[in-house]
């Protein structure tokens, strides 16, 4: 069983003793005290040790293995050794593979404080030779982990490194996989939230987590509480489906909470992490392929953002054109981009846009009526960006009557004739009579969050009289909840529908395909909801 490990920088006895039982209360199994600059006086490690609310793992980097102890080599082995002088004693003493190799008198002091399979005494501490690189991953990377294996006293084998990209994580799996001793391999950064969040998935001895967002001993760690809680750690398993988000940057996707969330109130074993991808398409094509291709990752699809929806598209197409199975939604090959990667049971996969398919349905249930009677209404389109291109391209496929508005006629009129709408200038919004206001733009979007693409709160403009009653005014910009735009809406009696519900539904119509379970909407909108309240107050 992997165990989550809180990594501990130790500052003070009762502050480290402290952050302990937070761990605990959290629900890790194991706590890393970091030494580096905790003290030179060995009893203090003893007394940390013997009071510790959880096992621990003792550990004083030096600076030369990107830790913070600068001091001599003999006052941190007395510092280490001391640590298993108590009753209690700690599950590992972590080392450095280099200093391990270096220092006779190191080796001889060490074995005299973790378990010798072949000398028999009253210890179960464990040995951990560990290796890092905050740079790059190291070119002997495989030498390092042959040489932990051989070393006879070394219980478990560690290796972290900064990662190139997202496919360093599945060396990492396989590193797990292929050693004889326990092995923990992890990638730091930002690519590198995969190797800790699957590490169980792969049967890593443990994986390590700050207990808040700032007490992190590597970079990228998450908190205790994202992987027991937003990654739903304790549901992983050696078959849970990987699922994620594939964009750049990624980070700020609130996509991983929506559908780790639906996963849980669903029953699905499955687990959804960001995916950070640059943008060329070399990038992307090596990357997915490589997750596709790894044996053991289950990896069942991704959403698409900005600004991979186009190489989504190329890569299906030239999936399938090289001999591979793939299908490419017929809509999504009009629209010119994809956000939805499926992977089928047979192995094929399927290319899809579920942006269009969101806001129809958003729409549709503002109306209470079926797609199919959006036939002959007017709508009026707001922009002629990426998202105004899904948009005319769902209407327009159901039978709307779509009029494109935008500053720039031209891009209008471009979007317009490639779907079969009309196209004018915003300065003719005035003179609509639609039924559906969509605005596809972001004028209104947070933090602007007094601007609006439409001035229909002066009683005395000519477009307000068109606003009332029976109109309906969608907005697909979903932060702030309520834009300008829907409150001077709603305040002229129009019916209202926010960004949030495109979001939410074409979410639902991923999770859907990708599970063949009825998306939990109530448990989508709730997550969504408390995660744009979190954003606007700066939480």
């Amino acid at each position: 069983m992997t165990q989550l490990t809180a990594a501990i920088t130790v500052h003070s006895l009762e502050q480290a003793l402290g952050a302990a039982v937070r761990a605990k209360e959290l629900g890790a199994d194991l706590v890393e005290y970091r030494i580096d600059t905790f003290t030179d006086d060995p009893d203090d490690v003893t007394e940390l040790v013997q009071r510790s609310a959880l096992p621990c793992i003792i550990t004083c980097r030096p600076v030369w293995e990107g830790g913070a102890y600068d001091g001599d080599e003999q006052t941190r082995l007395s510092l280490l050794e001391h640590a298993g002088v108590g009753v209690r004693k700690p599950v590992y003493i972590d080392l450095e593979l280099l200093a391990w190799q270096k220092s006779a008198n190191l080796r001889q002091k060490i074995s005299l404080v973790v378990d010798d399979p072949g000398r028999p005494r009253e210890t179960d501490t464990g040995l951990i030779l560990s290796s890092h690189d905050f740079e790059r991953r190291p070119s002997d990377l495989l030498r390092k982990v042959r040489e932990m294996g051989e070393a006879s006293l070394c219980r478990v084998i560690k290796v972290a490194w900064h990662a190139r990209s997202l496919r360093d994580n599945l060396e990492a799996f396989e590193l797990v996989g292929q050693q004889v001793k326990p092995t923990v391999a992890l990638c730091m950064g930002e690519y590198g939230l995969a190797s800790r969040v699957l590490a169980k998935k792969f049967g890593a001895m443990l994986t390590f987590a700050s207990i808040d967002g700032d007490a992190g001993t590597a970079p990228g760690q998450p908190t205790v509480g994202e992987m027991k809680g937003l990654y739903r750690w304790d549901a992983i398993n050696s078959q849970t489906r990987v699922f994620g988000v594939i964009g750049y940057p990624v980070g700020h996707s609130m996509s991983p909470a929506i559908h780790n969330a639906g996963f849980g109130a669903a029953g699905v074993d499955g687990v959804y992490l960001p995916m950070p991808i640059p943008p060329e398409y070399e990038h992307f094509k090596a990357t997915v392929s490589s997750w596709l291709g790894m044996k053991g990752l289950h990896f069942g699809g991704a959403s698409v953002t900005i600004p991979h929806k186009e190489n989504l598209l190329r890569f299906v197409k030239e999936h399938c054109g090289s001999g591979g199975r793939g299908e490419v939604e017929e809509l999504a090959e009009r629209i010119g981009a994809a956000n939805t990667l499926h992977v089928r049971e047979d192995g094929s996969l399927y290319a899809c846009n579920t942006d269009y398919a969101g806001a129809l349905d958003a729409v549709c249930d503002g109306l209470s009526i079926q797609r199919e009677g959006l036939s002959g209404r007017r709508v009026a389109v707001i922009g002629a960006g990426g998202a105004a291109r899904a948009v005319v391209a769902g209407f327009a496929h159901y039978g709307a009557l779509v009029t494109v508005y935008n500053r720039t006629l031209e891009k209008a009129e471009a979007l317009g004739e490639r779907f079969g709408a009309e196209a004018k200038a915003l300065g003719d919004l005035s003179a609509s009579e639609a039924e559906v206001y969509i605005n596809c733009t972001p004028i209104g979007m947070h933090p602007e969050v007094d601007a609006s693409p439409i001035d229909i709160s002066d009683e005395r403009s000519a477009i307000r009289n068109h606003f009332g009653p029976g109109v309906v005014v969608f907005d697909t910009i979903y932060n702030p909840v309520k834009t300008k735009l829907l409150r001077d809406a709603a305040g002229a009696g129009c019916v209202t529908i926010s960004g949030t519900e495109m979001f939410v539904r074409q979410a639902a119509a991923q999770f859907e395909l990708w599970t063949g379970e009825a998306a939990p909407l109530g448990v989508f909108r709730g997550v969504l909801n408390e995660k744009l309240k979190r954003t606007s107050n700066g939480l």
